[in-house]
This record gives C-alpha cells, sequence and structure tokens, in this order.
C-alpha cells in the first residue's frame, strides 16, 4: 500500500500526550517561517518607509529611489554573510527594483509603488480563484511547511478546510487593501499615498496570518507523508534483510 492509499493515523489519546498544545506549537513555528517572522516584515516595510520618509523631505525621486533600493540590498547582504534563507529579501529587492524601473521611467513618485499593488492584487485574486477551485493557495504554500505536501486535499478533509478558509481570509483581506489603495493612487499626492500605503503594509498581513493561524489551530494535525515514506523504506529494507535471512538459513551446506 503506498503512502497516499493509507488512511490519516488517528490521534493519540488526551492523556498520552498534550496533543492541542503540540499542535498549535507547530502552527505558530510553520507561519513563522513560512511568513518570514519579525525579520521578513522589517524587510518588508523598510524599503518603501525610507522612500516616502526621503521624497516627503526632499522631493527627489531619483535619490529616494536609489536609497530604497540600496537599503533592500543591504538586507540581502546581511542574510547572505549570515547564511540566513534569502527568499524574504529577494523578493523585497525585485519588488523594489520594478518600483524604481517603473518610477523613473514615468517620473511618477508613485508608480515606485504601482508593481507592489497589482502583485497585491493578483495575489488577492490567486487566493480567491484556488479556494473556489478546490486547490487553496495557502494549502500549496505551508504544505510543504508542515510536511504534508498535497495530502491534505484527499486524506485530511478538515485541514482542507481550514487551508480554504485561511485562502479566502487571505484574499478578501488583501483585496480590501486594493480597494483602498488604488482610488489613492489617483486621487491623493505622492506624500500621502506612500504613508497611507507604509501604513498598511503590516496590520492586513497580521491580520491574515493570525485568522491563518486559528484555522489551523482547530483544525486536524498534519499527515507528515515524509515520516510515512521513510518508514516505509524502512519497512521494505527489515523485509528484504528477513527474506534475505531466511534464504541463508535454509540454503544447504556443501
Amino acid at each position: 500500500m503506498t503512502s497516499v492509499d493509507k488512511p490519516t493515523t488517528a490521534a493519540p489519546p488526551s492523556g498520552e500526550t498534550p496533543s492541542g498544545e503540540t499542535d498549535r506549537a507547530v502552527t505558530e513555528a510553520a507561519l513563522f517561517e513560512a511568513f518570514g517572522g519579525v525579520r521578513g516584515m522589517v524587510e518588508t516595510v523598510l524599503p518603501g518607509l525610507l522612500f516616502v520618509t526621503i521624497f516627503t523631505i526632499n522631493k527627489n525621486l531619483q535619490f529616494s529611489a536609489i536609497a530604497a533600493l540600496a537599503v533592500s540590498l543591504l538586507l540581502v547582504a546581511v542574510r547572505l554573510v549570515r547564511r540566513d534563507t534569502v527568499k524574504h529579501a529577494f523578493s523585497g529587492v525585485f519588488g523594489v527594483a520594478f518600483g524604481v524601473v517603473f518610477a523613473m521611467m514615468t517620473g511618477n513618485a508613485k508608480d515606485f509603488y504601482l508593481p507592489g499593488m497589482l502583485y497585491t492584487l493578483g495575489l488577492a485574486l490567486a487566493y480567491m480563484i484556488t479556494a473556489l477551485a478546490g486547490v487553496p493557495l495557502i494549502g500549496l504554500i505551508l504544505g510543504p511547511v508542515f510536511k504534508e505536501n498535497l495530502s491534505w486535499r484527499t486524506r485530511n478533509p478538515g485541514r482542507k478546510k481550514a487551508y480554504t478558509k485561511a485562502s479566502w481570509a487571505w484574499g478578501l483581506i488583501l483585496f480590501a487593501k486594493c480597494a483602498i489603495l488604488f482610488p489613492l493612487y489617483w486621487w491623493a499626492d505622492t506624500t500621502q499615498f506612500g504613508w497611507v500605503l507604509v501604513a498598511l503594509k503590516i496590520p492586513p498581513f497580521l491580520l491574515s496570518v493570525y485568522l491563518t493561524w486559528v484555522f489551523l489551530a482547530k483544525a486536524p494535525p498534519p499527515i507528515d507523508v515524509f515520516a510515512e515514506m521513510e518508514a516505509e523504506e524502512q519497512a521494505e529494507k527489515a523485509e528484504k534483510a528477513r527474506k534475505a535471512e531466511a534464504a541463508r538459513g535454509t540454503t544447504p551446506e556443501a
């Protein structure tokens, strides 16, 4: 029987392990890893904050853009030196770089934020569309982190339901953020718009992460498919060793 065909392992009796607390701790750790934690939030906010601060002071688009890009590259360099994961810092660099290109091409400082806004809108739609399609994006993101891969789709309906709710939460929250920012992009001046955008960086993110934690904390624990595969490999090796030993025991002596 393959790992896909196996039924979900039953949870241990309540008297054996504090499974609820353990599951919550695992969920918190996985969310922290997946979304970058406090450091990831700083790396997300700092370039935009630096850009709008400098532009508010001197109205110099070129200097503001170069400073934002420089601090993004510095954050990546720090991670490389410390041999930390660079995925969050690299995503920040690409976002800032696209913003710099847009702003320089148009000469409009507000266009520094436009690529990030379009990305947020696309991400909001992706969360909602995948939730409707029965393959919620948040499950695709967190499945490998929880070592369950896609087992939640067919073997763990409770987690699939939680991932679907979380994807809807992310999608609707990000869409609401876009509903605020896009009108301001047209109506507000660059300084006002920049400060509002910076202010909306963290709160929607924290709300989405919190709701994801709430949904997953109430869901069944993940099925560790990696542990299952390792157990199968060990069982196969043990069976081969047993057969080899049996064969040696029945071989007639010369």
